[in-house]
């Protein structure tokens, strides 16, 4: 039943090209929680999920990590066009607990401009973190307006607009199990 759900979402007319198969994100997680897993050994790691399009990708590299970890949310906006950052960004939802002497790990979706990020990672390295990295599952390089630390990166994508395992249009999409090209993106 889920399957011939997804198999007639597949078909409509805004969803293009597979960029990144289920297959291939299951085992590109894997390989990212095995790899952080060996650099926080016997630390506890506090994920610090971006919302929403990280949901996905935060909930199934939690359970990769072979490592103590908790979790927290943050949601951010950018202002600029619906598919174009502008880097002036405003916090919906902060995190719940203070970071201060703790190792965080940011999980976001995408890492696009680099903006958007750069402002949180200024914002959270002046809340004092014993360190503070980046797990992203999808960059673009080509569209970088700012250099970033990105330590973990799942995949490197062409400068399309992408949807499903969490990203969106419009808050359509986010359940396909694949990162898919949105047609005419």
């Amino acid at each position: 039943m889920i399957g011939e759900r997804l198999a007639a979402v597949a078909e409509t007319a805004e969803i293009g090209d597979i960029l990144v198969e289920r297959e291939d994100l299951a085992r590109r997680v894997l390989e990212l929680g095995e790899r952080i897993s060996a650099d926080y050994a016997g630390r506890t790691l506090l994920l610090v999920g971006v919302l929403k399009g990280a949901l996905f990708f935060l909930s199934d590299l939690m359970r990769a990590l072979e490592v103590e970890c908790e979790v927290d949310f943050m949601a951010l906006a950018s202002y600029g066009s619906a598919t174009d950052s502008s880097g002036v960004v405003r916090i919906l939802k902060d995190l719940d607990a203070s970071i201060e002497g703790r190792d965080v790990l940011i999980v976001e979706d995408i890492v696009d401009s680099g903006l958007t990020l750069s402002y949180l990672m200024r914002t959270l390295q002046a809340r004092e973190p014993a360190s503070l990295e980046v797990c992203a599952l999808l960059t673009k390089p080509e569209r970088r307006k700012v250099d970033l630390p990105i330590r973990y990166v799942g995949f490197e994508i062409p400068n399309r607009f992408v949807i499903g395992y969490g990203l969106d249009h419009a808050e359509r999409y986010r359940n396909l199990p694949y990162v898919a090209v949105l047609s005419g993106g």
